[in-house]
């Protein structure tokens, strides 16, 4: 049913809740795992010095970030594809999905509601609303 299975991150608790589920979905189904961190370079592009420096920095927690899902693949036998790219963080999600034929996209929330979803604004409510594929959503737990 499922050969590519997504899962985005962004290093933070909410998105690593996702991880076990992605990795247990792609073992069931025999399928590839991809790993993805979307720098968003445009979010620090105001920054009058030191813009280069912050999405350096970004770019190189994705790289920790993608390696970390890619071992915990390997350990439970899963293959793991690893991409760190810059963009809007939506966009390249749904980018990434039709570049590669996933199948599914596993994704964290943090579970916000009210003034704070809105304000803040929701990438995976995004991703869920555009995704032409499924969308496994899973929240972070209470306690982080």
């Amino acid at each position: 049913m499922y050969s590519e299975i997504l899962v985005p991150t962004d290093g933070s608790p909410a998105s690593a809740a996702a991880i076990d589920h992605a990795i247990d979905l792609a073992r069931q189904y025999d399928a590839r795992l991809h790993a993805l961190y979307v720098v968003d370079g445009a979010a620090y592009s105001t920054l009058e010095a030191g813009a280069e420096i912050v999405v350096e920095a970004l770019e190189s927690e994705g790289e920790e970030a993608t390696a970390h899902i890619a071992e915990t693949a390997a350990d439970a036998g899963v293959e793991c594809t690893t991409t760190v790219t810059t963009g809007t963080a939506y966009r390249a999600i749904s980018d990434y999905v039709e570049e590669h034929a996933i199948d599914m996209i596993v994704m964290g929330t943090h579970g916000r509601k009210g003034l704070d979803r809105y304000l803040l604004g929701s990438v995976t409510e995004r991703v869920v609303r555009t995704a032409t594929v499924p969308v496994l959503t899973v929240r972070q737990p209470a306690d982080e």
